[in-house]
């Protein structure tokens, strides 16, 4: 399938998680994205993850995740020589991506203003904590320190727990999917302008702007959001239910789901009850209507009850670990993963998007570079000697 994206060239200068994150998928797009890296080390993602054999070849597990699809070259952007290679990369790129701290591409004459004379037609994205500019611009932020300002973790957990951190890096990864949306809109523009653009991509903002329902609660109903555990606070019964081995979620949101909800479980009385009557009145009362449901569901595990809550429309879903998630059929059905072979021959598999394309997956054809694996290829592709290239070498430049 041709890549929505194909023949655009990306500059993927970033680092550990939300810019690689927003590299990898263009990547998956179609875009050519040219992983620009330190020669010291390159992205610090390269030695992160669970697998400590990995990390000391500089292919960490969690550099794998994201950089399949890329190639990559390393450039010393401190020397001057160093900068004029890279300004040769951008006469062939259509997009840069970057989330150094507000200042660094300045200091080093690379920042938008200076690019976008050179190169007019450069979509230029900047991804940080909070923005390029306010008073935390250049405050360091990591992605727990987002969820803790974005009033994400005061909502997660129950009361009794709250405030928690969302198991995985939500905050980095909505960065990263801002940033790729962004860019792609730019690139639709930039057709029919030939303009290109400053993207200012923050965290922050992204993460606020993603947290919809919570934030007008509180901005238009002046309501504050509480944590609430695993119970939906827009309905009940909707949320985690204890049945007689495992958790099970239902998510009974309708009077008409609610009402075969009760049928299934043998529980009629439950229609007639004024505590429950009513929308409002079950989220009054969810305490008392969660006891009463679980005390039906216990007769059974909550493996039997899932296909049965659903094939009555009642909306219901076990609870999974994360092998569990991944070996599910509907995964394999979708051919979310896939594998490539890395250059020692290993084997890895990687998510693919969340969508597809004409009914068919987006993916890509390379895996994660080694670290400074195409130098010498794009050199030449950018139309260096072989004597040129050893002298970068010999100088550090590359």
């Amino acid at each position: 399938m041709k890549g929505l994206l194909e023949g655009i060239t990306v500059l993927d200068l970033t680092n550990v998680l939300a810019g690689p994150f927003a590299g990898y998928q263009l990547a998956l797009l179609g875009a050519t994205v040219i992983k620009v890296e330190t020669p010291e080390g390159g992205d610090l993602a390269r030695q992160l993850g669970a697998d400590a054999g990995l990390n000391q070849e500089r292919m960490g597990a969690s550099f794998l995740a994201q950089n399949a699809g890329k190639r990559s070259i390393c450039v010393n952007l401190k020397s001057a020589e160093g900068r004029e290679v890279f300004n040769r990369l951008c006469e062939t790129a259509d997009v840069l991506l970057e989330n150094f701290r507000p200042g660094v591409m300045t200091r080093l004459g690379l920042d938008f203003p200076t690019l976008h004379e050179a190169f007019p037609r450069l979509i230029y994205c900047a991804i940080s904590g909070f923005g390029q500019d306010g008073p935390l611009a250049k405050a360091p932020a990591y992605d727990q320190i987002i969820q803790g300002r974005s009033g994400v973790m005061s909502i997660t957990g129950s009361l009794e727990t709250a405030p928690l951190r969302v198991g995985y890096p939500v905050c980095d990864t909505i960065g990263g999917l801002t940033a790729a949306f962004a860019i792609s809109s730019a690139l639709v523009r930039r057709a029919q302008d030939s303009k290109g653009c400053f993207i200012d991509v923050s965290m922050l903002d992204s993460t606020l702007s993603s947290m919809g329902w919570i934030v007008s609660n509180q901005l238009i109903a002046n309501s504050a959001p509480v944590p609430m555990g695993n119970d939906n606070f827009t309905a009940s019964p909707s949320g985690a239910f204890q049945t007689g081995k495992g958790l099970l979620n239902i998510a009974a949101n309708k009077q008409e789901q609610f009402n075969a909800l009760c049928q299934l479980l043998g529980r009629e009385d439950l229609l007639d009850d004024p505590r429950f009557v009513g929308r409002e009145n079950r989220k009054q009362h969810r305490q008392a209507l969660k006891a009463e449901l679980e005390s039906s569901l216990s007769a059974h595990s909550a493996e039997y009850w899932d296909p049965l809550f659903n094939a009555s429309g009642i909306p219901a879903g076990p609870i999974l670990d994360v092998q569990q998630a991944l070996a599910q059929d509907q995964i394999s059905h979708r051919q979310l993963l896939m594998q490539l072979e890395l250059t020692d021959k290993r084997k890895i598999s990687v998510t693919r998007s969340g969508f597809l394309v004409n009914g068919q997956r987006t993916g890509v054809e390379i895996p994660p570079p080694e670290l400074g694996e195409h130098t010498d290829q794009i050199l030449k592709e950018l139309g260096y000697t072989h004597a040129q290239i050893e002298q970068f070498h010999e100088e550090g430049t590359v």
